[in-house]
């Protein structure tokens, strides 16, 4: 499981033009889920998610959690974080998880993270065309993989 984390002022989600979900100052979260992914991925990454110590504390300093700052969370699927570009120009996406699947983990990762986060928590809608906009905010904007814990 791959997710990019940006720190936002606010982000709006909208799908035909409708706004689905907003957030103000918190983590936008966009979610590659892949083939081999499991429960042990989805714990070990919320928690990763919600103890990320990226804002800033009274000395200006990264040091404070999601929880600290009584912020908000929006997480998005994303299959494309698994785009291979070995070949060619035109993006591959085999290691991408099945919808079926992918949908499944994306839920659980997101009831995951509601039973650790006590915010607002919004989602964007599963394999819909989604716009999303947003202000970043630093900017910050960290890449994390379960499987390679760095």
């Amino acid at each position: 499981m791959r997710v990019i984390i940006q720190r936002v002022n606010e982000a709006n989600l909208k799908v035909n033009n409708e706004l689905i979900c907003s957030i103000n100052y918190g983590l936008l979260i966009l979610v590659g889920i892949e083939n081999e992914d499991t429960d042990q991925d989805i714990d070990w990454l919320s928690s990763k998610v919600i103890g990320l110590r990226i804002f800033k504390d009274s000395d200006d300093m990264m040091n404070l959690s999601l929880n600290e700052i009584n912020g908000e969370l929006m997480i998005v699927s994303q299959f494309t974080l698994y785009a291979s570009t070995k070949k060619g120009n035109r993006p591959g996406f085999t290691r991408s998880a099945k919808p079926e699947l992918a949908k499944l983990l994306y839920l659980k990762l997101i009831m995951k993270i509601k039973s650790l986060f006590s915010g607002k928590v919004v989602e964007g809608i599963f394999g819909a065309d989604m716009k999303i906009s947003l202000i970043n905010d630093g900017p910050v904007t960290i890449i994390i993989d379960s499987k390679n814990k760095e």
